[in-house]
């Protein structure tokens, strides 16, 4: 009787985990976490300021040698362990568990950061529906003497004349939305419209996801596909504006001597491990929601295609209207096309307000970069959740427990939140995203993941499961990758990023007091210490001699399938009659 109810108990808690409603949902929920706001932002300016098109050779490189890889490796790992991104590590090599550790730390510096320019968005767009758009003029309150409305061509003369002269879309930018203050210092006041915007974000967030994948799959067949549908619309709209030929080409223009700066390298192996979601555990809590027999290995050879392709079609939509832009002023392209925040909440608003009809293009614009972020946003809320719960799945699991600490959660990050919704905050999140979500803590788990699985647990190991999984044997060109090339070409960029290191500035002019660079590389650094720091602890921990205790932890788990296949293999040596009695005992 007590076997009986232990037995129920365990079906129910495999129940519970769940698996997608079906194929489309998983494939829509990746599509929708790679294709992010990075892919309209960052892919497109680092394309013009890297060589145009010759910046595609270091992209297409490390999306060969480095990308695809991984991200089979880590869907793989995903949907053979049925685990979280830290408890699938003591299935398949317990002496690192400590990268499940360190992506989960990442993404919850992310979660913090990421929530912020989707607040920014809503409140863009909340001002989107006005009779003016406030950053189309300079007769607002916030406005100075110096504000330049480069809306109007007589003012051209003025605009490039006038040493101290902002735009009206920065001054709405820099004195409205952030009310930004002297220095980190300075914290001042809350910004109380921005926190309103803040905590809808929470919510809408938070009820995406509340009941695990029953809930997120769905939400995904929107939030997922129709970005796409403003893409496109935002895409004929640009190409169809004076100009844009002139931006495309810009975009594109090939400069061969770029590729000689290691700099542009660097860069593009950073972008493409932002843009893939690689070395922070999301992949492989999207991929242990498959059914076993799931072909994750040609579902990733598609989402790496629509992932790269979509951040190419992304920067003909976005320098078109740069072009535009830069036509209608009479200036180089050069002084209108900006990165990261500068491009979302100044460049491309500011010239959808010298369009006909700025209301309907700006709302939507912005409608795409909400749902585009906010899917990236609840996956990573989703992995920190799924990943937690299944390291104490006896007490998350039960009812009601899931909804209760992921309201716990979100109200932690919200509060954790509020000083970047203060005059200092930009000073903060910047900080937050350049030193505890960087490339180098995301190039060092890529690199150890890569070693751990591609050397300890095998890269012949990884090409078997994929082969039981999918009944298809990977291309040899993977474990070539695995084994070689993307642990060396991750290391020599990890190695890069540090010669390279240039210390964090606001604006180019404004430079972070001491304390606050000791704070950045406290971030930095305590999202790649949880590595060794794990592996010493397990072997100091252990029982036997050092060799032993090395040994037991990079052997896979006793459920593993290379030791099921070690036990076939024994169990072929006996003979047909004793077989016979072991399998029918």
């Amino acid at each position: 009787m007590n076997e009986e109810c232990a037995t129920k108990h365990k079906q129910v808690e495999v129940v519970e985990r769940g698996h997608w409603g079906s194929k489309v949902e998983f494939l829509l929920a990746v599509a929708g976490n790679v294709v992010g706001i990075g892919n309209v932002w960052r892919f497109p300016y680092l394309c013009y300021k890297n060589g145009g098109g010759a910046f595609l050779v270091p992209y297409l490189v490390f999306m060969v040698t480095c990308a695809v890889p991984l991200f089979l490796l880590e869907t793989t790992v995903g949907q053979y362990t049925q685990e979280g991104g830290v408890t699938c590590w003591r299935k398949m090599c317990p002496l690192v568990e400590g990268i499940g550790y360190s992506a989960l730390l990442i993404l919850l510096y992310s979660c913090v950061t990421y929530m912020l320019i989707l607040a920014w968005a809503l409140l863009y767009l909340v001002f989107s529906f006005s009779s003016q758009l406030p950053w189309a003029s300079c007769n607002n309150d916030w406005n100075t003497d110096h504000c330049i409305d480069i809306s109007t061509r007589n003012k051209t003369f003025a605009w490039t004349n006038q040493m101290n002269a902002t735009s009206a879309a920065t001054e709405f930018w820099e004195r409205r939305v952030l009310a930004i203050s002297g220095g980190i210092e300075e914290i001042g006041s809350i910004r109380w419209d921005l926190m309103l915007c803040l905590i809808a974000i929470w919510i809408i967030c938070y009820f995406c996801i509340w009941k695990g994948v029953k809930s997120t799959g769905k939400v995904v067949y929107f939030t997922a596909t129709f970005p796409y549908v403003m893409l496109v619309i935002l895409l004929i709209r640009g190409l169809s504006l004076p100009g844009a030929l002139q931006g495309v080409l810009y975009y594109l223009l090939p400069d061969p001597s770029r590729l000689a700066d290691p700099q542009v390298w660097l860069e593009a192996g950073i972008q493409i491990l932002f843009s893939y979601s690689l070395g922070v555990g999301t992949l492989t809590v999207l991929g242990s929601y498959n059914t076993y027999n799931n072909n994750c290995y040609k579902d990733c050879l598609w989402l790496c295609l629509l992932n790269s392709g979509t951040s190419i079609v992304a920067g003909f939509a976005v320098f078109s209207v740069l072009g535009f832009m830069a036509h209608e002023q009479g200036v180089p392209i050069a002084e209108v096309a900006e990165s990261s925040p500068g491009l979302a909440f100044i460049a491309y608003p500011q010239a959808v307000a010298m369009m006909p009809l700025p209301q309907l293009w700006s709302i939507c614009f912005f409608v795409m970069l909400i749902l585009l972020g906010l899917d990236t946003e609840f996956v990573a809320m989703e992995v920190v959740m799924t990943s937690i719960i299944d390291m104490f799945p006896t007490v998350m699991r039960r009812p009601g427990r899931r909804e209760l600490f992921l309201l716990l959660f979100s109200i932690m990050c919200f509060f954790f939140q509020l000083i970047m919704v203060t005059e200092a905050g930009m000073y903060v999140f910047q900080m937050f995203d350049y030193f505890a979500c960087n490339g180098a803590s995301i190039l060092f788990l890529c690199v150890f993941e890569t070693v751990a699985l591609g050397w300890i647990f095998g890269a012949e190991q990884v090409c078997g499961i994929v082969k039981d999984m999918t009944g298809v044997h990977p291309n040899p060109f993977f474990k070539i990758c695995w084994l070689y090339l993307t642990p060396l070409v991750l290391l020599g960029s990890f190695i890069c990023y540090l010669v390279e290191y240039q210390p964090l500035t606001f604006n180019r002019w404004y430079v972070y007091p001491a304390w606050a660079y000791v704070l950045g590389w406290v971030l930095s650094i305590s999202s790649i210490l949880p590595v060794p720091g794990w592996a010493l602890y397990k072997l100091g921990t252990g029982t036997g001699n050092f060799r032993q205790r090395f040994h037991h932890l990079c052997q896979p788990a006793p459920d593993c399938w290379l030791t099921q296949k070690k036990d076939e293999t024994e169990l072929q040596h006996i003979g047909g009659e004793e077989l016979h009695w072991l399998t029918s005992s």
